[in-house]
């Protein structure tokens, strides 16, 4: 089964970017998932085509019109009833792996790209659209987010990534941030590898690195490390 990604933007020429090289473009190569872009502003009803407007009350910026944003939703429903519709915005819900390999198990997904200031607010009230954020960050626009999030699902579709392990020893997978890695040279500028990764005790090596991913994610992410104590209790 093709994972279908299909995204609702202002700027298609910006796919499928990135991700037409390296693992995502072989796997696109090989019909694995498939990228359409829509034009939102196909759906103006103006003979300008507008898709956007100043804000009510009064501010910088300008905003997309709901009317022109529904019809676009309406679009990616009617061509993909059974992928729900993504709007990457800082306002949304963080995105996590887990919802990631959620997405990735599915039929594709319909991703609806912001510009300006952002959607009217009304889009979310009036259609099955999940916001979602990639970061407390603010981009020019949502499809470097969006080609973020493609990233990361179509990495898991099986087959895109050579050992089937590979996505599950990972950080986030379990919980935690992943545990270093190494590779030779033994030494390098004074510092070696250390040593329990040469002894050649599987045991060992497997304790290690879950003590290593402990330790790492406590003293740099203490809420993640709060969310998996949490998890355990």
């Amino acid at each position: 089964m093709t994972f279908a990604a299909t995204i609702l933007t202002l700027y298609p020429e910006m796919f499928p970017g990135p991700l037409g090289v390296s693992l995502a473009g072989r796997a696109l190569d090989d019909g694995v998932w498939s990228c359409e872009t829509v034009q939102i502003r196909d759906f103006a009803k103006d003979k300008h085509r507008t898709v956007d407007d100043t804000p009510a009350g009064g501010g910088a910026g300008m905003v997309l019109k709901a009317d022109v944003l529904a019809a676009a939703v309406d679009y990616a429903l009617e061509m993909q009833p059974d992928c729900p519709v993504l709007a990457m915005t800082p306002r949304g819900k963080p995105i996590t792996q887990r919802r990631i390999r959620e997405l990735s198990a599915g039929a594709g997904v319909s991703i609806l790209c912001g510009r300006f200031e952002g959607f009217d607010e009304r889009i979310f009230e009036a259609r099955p659209v999940e916001e979602v954020s990639v970061g407390d960050i603010v981009l020019s626009g949502g499809e470097p987010a969006a080609i973020m999030l493609l990233d990361a699902c179509i990495r898991l579709l099986p087959g895109v990534m050579g050992a089937p392990s590979s996505g599950a020893e990972e950080s986030f997978e379990e919980g935690l941030l992943e545990y270093p890695h190494y590779t030779r040279p033994v030494e390098w500028e004074g510092r070696t590898i250390p040593e329990v990764l040469r002894s050649g005790d599987h045991a060992k090596i497997a304790a290690w690195r879950k003590q290593r991913a402990e330790d790492d994610t406590r003293l740099r992410r203490p809420g993640l490390w709060e969310r998996y104590r949490g998890a355990r209790d």
